[in-house]
């Protein structure tokens, strides 16, 4: 099965499974270590674009078939000038234009590259204790211009990001997890798992809540101190006077789990 359920060719570039409020997208190049070519980005936007349109979906969980994330741009396709960008959501159908929606990242292997750029992408990221991580792009006379240099800049130490950017090294699970780009570290193999456990907790938490905290991570790099309080206090509102709200409050006091009704 395809993206949303339609017939596509075998085997298929990317696989959609739906486990109740999670979307399970997965990149399904293993022969080519997952790189991205152009029928794969516009796989993934497509699939992007369904889970966004899904209400029922409620978190996204990113990963690669075969042991492997993705090694990132499929540089043969690149030589022949095609290039891995879809109109809506940019580099490898997501890079420019992430899902509203909270993304989790689970990386076995390598993710390397736009690979690197396409876990960077989710909000969160799970990974084997063994996984590797790198732009590599000035290696071969490129830019890690898909978010890499972008997205590390803003979430690790600048020395740290400015290393792997300017050298095109490689780092490991263990360290990014110490820096706190990777929020929590695995046995190999079980990455996915640690990423759906993750996917879980979100799932159990209030719909309009965890929609309002994802708008103020997202929107509140734009800010000025000054209006930083007005915006998000314009976008918690609904959901601190939803009926969910209300629910939550008596489910405590009565010490009993709460039932969400996404109002």
């Amino acid at each position: 099965m395809g993206v949303g359920g339609r017939e596509t060719s075998a085997p298929d570039l990317v696989l959609v499974e739906k486990r109740d409020a999670i979307t399970l997208l997965t990149v399904n190049r293993p022969e080519a270590r997952n790189a991205i070519n152009l029928a794969t980005a516009q796989a993934i936007e497509a699939a992007v674009d369904e889970f966004e349109a899904d209400a029922a979906a409620r978190v996204l969980v990113l990963t690669g078939a075969g042991g492997t994330f993705s090694a990132g741009m499929d540089l043969v396709a690149a030589s022949k000038g095609e290039m891995p960008i879809t109109p809506n959501r940019g580099p490898l159908g997501i890079a420019a234009k992430p899902p509203a929606k909270p993304m989790i990242s689970a990386v076995e292997g390598f993710a390397l590259a736009g690979g690197f750029e396409l876990a960077l992408s989710g909000d969160l990221i799970v990974a084997a204790n063994n996984a590797q991580f790198g732009i590599p792009e000035v290696k071969r006379g490129l830019v890690a211009a898909g978010g890499g240099v972008l997205r590390l800049t803003q979430r690790l130490p600048r020395p740290i990001a400015a290393e792997l950017a300017l050298t095109g090294g490689r780092i490991d699970a263990e360290r990014l997890y110490q820096l706190g780009l990777v929020n929590r570290v695995t046995e190999p193999g079980a990455a996915l798992d640690g990423a759906l456990a993750l996917a879980a907790e979100i799932v159990a938490a209030a719909p309009l809540s965890v929609a309002a905290s994802k708008r103020i991570i997202d929107e509140a790099p734009d800010w000025s101190v000054a209006e930083g309080f007005a915006k998000q206090g314009e976008i918690a509102l609904p959901a601190l006077f939803s009926k969910d709200a209300a629910e939550g409050a008596l489910a405590f006091a009565q010490k009993r789990e709460p039932q969400w009704q996404g109002r």
